[in-house]
């Protein structure tokens, strides 16, 4: 079942979790539903998944009650429509610079007349089977989200939040840093005053506002959702895997 409350959340700027799916498999998804979020976001720009395994992965992710994002691979017309055809609640567009990239994704993404997305019969219009109610459900609820991780996007934050059709932005703090010279170091004060820019104007207008924070960390949510972030991507499936195996693991070798 298609999500309908998204869209509503980022409108009214509520905080919702959720977080990177980069291994497909049913059982991380099953694995992180239990664990409460309220979306997840399978990366097809970082990752090997295939558009079949996306499709898989949508099901899985809808049929736990939870939003299913795919964060595309770039900004192009099949690309983002592939991914919305599979079933997606929406979509989270990497390196959104300006205001004519940010209409751009959204045109891609939309029916005329409001975008330019070619129509086709996939598993989102149920096979033929509901395209009308597909049509309505795109115009209402279908989530655009831009992903901030240069800092030409920064400079242009204001023309990219005022894009009508965006519902969101997400902060990208590794990329961010990368486009500063400091690729990964997002602690940094360069960063940290970029962030500050992107803070200020989306608070002000009271617009979504979203942050990846890869350490999984609840301290770094925190700090974030104090800071007005609304949106958070909450590490990813490896990481909290990885971490905490390690971490337990460092603390059994003190007994060997």
């Amino acid at each position: 079942m298609k999500n309908t409350t998204l869209k509503q959340q980022l409108k009214d700027k509520k905080n919702t979790v959720g977080s990177w799916i980069t291994i497909p498999h049913q059982s991380v998804i099953d694995i992180l539903a239990e664990a409460g979020f309220d979306w997840l976001t399978i990366d097809l720009e970082h990752t090997s998944i295939d558009y079949n395994e996306l499709q898989i992965l949508i099901g899985f992710i809808q049929a736990r009650g939870m939003a299913a994002l795919v964060r595309v691979s770039k900004n192009e017309e099949v690309v983002i429509k592939r991914a919305l055809d599979a079933g997606a609640d929406g979509i989270i567009v990497p390196m959104v610079c300006s205001m004519i990239e940010a209409k751009q994704a959204v045109e891609f993404a939309k029916y005329p007349p409001v975008g330019k997305r070619g129509v086709g019969l996939n598993r989102a219009q149920r096979y033929g089977y509901a395209f009308e109610d597909y049509k309505e459900w795109v115009s209402k609820h279908l989530v655009v989200i831009a992903q901030i991780e240069h800092i030409d996007g920064v400079k242009n934050i204001e023309d990219i939040i005022s894009t009508d059709g965006i519902d969101g932005i997400i902060i990208g703090p590794y990329d961010l840093s990368g486009s500063l010279g400091i690729p990964g170091q997002y602690n940094e004060p360069i960063v940290q005053e970029a962030l500050k820019k992107v803070e200020e104007t989306c608070n002000e207008k009271a617009f979504s506002m979203g942050y990846h924070v890869i350490d999984p960390k609840i301290e770094l949510v925190k700090d974030k959702q104090d800071a007005g972030y609304n949106f958070i991507a909450f590490s990813t499936d490896f990481l909290f895997m990885g971490r905490n195996a390690s971490d337990e693991m460092k603390k059994l070798k003190q007994y060997l």
